[in-house]
């Protein structure tokens, strides 16, 4: 619908603690997108702090579910609901360990890959055709659990380098409000 707004949803788990997490890094970009476009109105709806504004003629939503990433779907689908947002004009943006350390990877849709958040929304959803911007955590090291893993914060090396992967990212998101998913796999599907 041409008047729809684009809602942009980055993945995460509410609370200090799990603030520089290495599955915050949906809430990390998100919240580096919202300051770079000085997107205000922000208020609480859907299970979710969201922010709205515009970015050129196209009305955004940019919302941080607060329902903890396993629950991320009653947000998602809240909000879709509420602003009848069509599929395509949605974006989830969360991290994945199946990536190498911030490797970008966009996609029109897929399974979960072991992603609660977005197991979640393919539940609530029933289906699983919405955009998504996958962002390399890296595999777990030696044998350790990967919820353990994602739930540990990311290391000062990761830390130093999280900038320059929140602006590419940015980047990528900046592509598919502009031109679509296809355009942003072919400019930001990184080798």
């Amino acid at each position: 619908m041409a008047d729809s707004p684009f809602l942009i949803v980055g993945l995460g788990n509410k609370g200090k603690e799990y603030a520089n997490n290495r599955h915050n890094i949906g809430f990390m970009v998100a919240d580096s997108f919202i300051k770079k476009y000085a997107i205000s109105g922000m208020k609480v709806q859907g299970k979710a702090i969201i922010y709205t504004g515009k970015i050129g003629d196209k009305k955004v939503i940019v919302a941080k579910p607060q329902t903890y990433m396993n629950l991320s779907g009653d947000s998602v689908k809240a909000l879709i609901n509420f602003y009848k947002i069509p599929l395509e004009q949605i974006l989830i943006i969360h991290d994945d360990l199946d990536l190498p350390w911030g490797l970008l990877r966009m996609r029109p849709e897929g399974g979960a890959g072991g992603q609660n958040g977005i197991r979640s929304i393919i539940e609530r959803l029933g289906t699983n055709t919405f955009s998504r911007l996958k962002i390399g955590i890296d595999r777990p090291p030696g044998r350790m659990d990967a919820a353990a893993y994602v739930l540990q914060d990311l290391s000062s090396s990761q830390m130093s380098e999280l900038l320059s992967i929140t602006e590419k990212s940015i980047e990528a998101i900046e592509t598919w409000l502009e031109f679509g998913i296809q355009e942003a796999m072919n400019r930001h599907n990184n080798k």
